[in-house]
């Protein structure tokens, strides 16, 4: 069901719309941010570009498990943290508006294609280890270079989330391993 090509082309096209949106909402944050690291800004819509590379491929009959890879670690990564980010925002402002409740949704739909793809990936232990050094590496340069997403609000709570993010950035990689290089070996 996951590879029917009619819902595959519906996931891809729902997926390149919120890309879109993504890097658009980092508008603001990406005319600050001098150039060379640009790039690193728009974590969430780079995650969910990486699963629209992995869609197109799937509808094309082709593979690519260094994608599937950056895939998978990318949207489970950014879509737990986004939706722990605007929990904490609940909690301390006491509400959300309606593009925070959209950014929950939307994000922790990222996770869920993450799970519910894996196991149709082919992930070798080299795809997984440049992936984990790609979001590992991500990790240094949204704390130390400050490329972060904003989060005005959380500003005073920066060093407990770059804790909170790198343990996430573990435990991703740790549950990558289990759910894409040990569990899927043992289904081949």
């Amino acid at each position: 069901m996951l590879r029917l090509k009619p819902n595959l082309i519906a996931l891809f096209i729902i997926n390149v719309l919120g890309t879109i949106y993504g890097y658009y909402w980092y508008k603001s944050q990406l005319e600050f941010t001098p150039g060379w690291l640009k790039i690193f800004v728009p974590d969430s819509p780079t995650a969910s570009l990486f699963f629209c590379i992995v869609l197109l491929l799937f509808i094309l009959n082709k593979r690519n498990g260094l994608i599937e890879a950056l895939a998978y670690v990318s949207l489970m990564k950014y879509g737990i943290w986004a939706v722990i980010m605007n929990g904490m925002v609940l909690y301390i402002s006491g509400g959300l508006d309606k593009v925070a409740y959209l950014l929950i949704f939307s994000h922790g739909a990222m996770a869920i294609q993450a799970v519910l793809y894996a196991p149709t990936f082919k992930v070798k232990k080299w795809h997984l280890t440049v992936a984990s050094i790609w979001i590992l590496q991500d990790l240094i340069l949204d704390y130390v270079f400050g490329t972060m997403p904003e989060y005005y609000m959380l500003s005073d709570y920066r060093i407990w989330i770059a804790l909170i993010t790198f343990w996430l950035t573990i435990f991703v990689i740790l549950i990558a391993y289990y759910q894409l290089i040990l569990k899927n070996r043992a289904r081949a």
